[in-house]
């Protein structure tokens, strides 16, 4: 017997305001392809390699500690 459980989905609400400020023009926050109670990133135009976009926060890590 299994019970259906509310599953939490995730929002804008729920996504730091610095997030947010750091998202380039080009970028938005919409229900992911993948897991649709999550958010995931889109782009409305293609990014060029290499581009960088911030304000980052927390500690930098190796391509190997990810």
């Amino acid at each position: 017997n299994t019970t259906d459980c509310p599953v939490a989905v995730e929002t804008l609400d729920d996504v730091p305001e610095h997030v947010l400020r750091g998202l380039p023009e080009d970028v938005r926050l919409f229900p992911s392809a993948v897991d649709k109670t999550r958010l995931g990133v889109w782009a409305t135009k293609s990014i060029l390699k290499g581009k960088k976009f911030g304000p980052f926060v927390g500690d930098k890590k190796k391509r190997s500690q990810v």
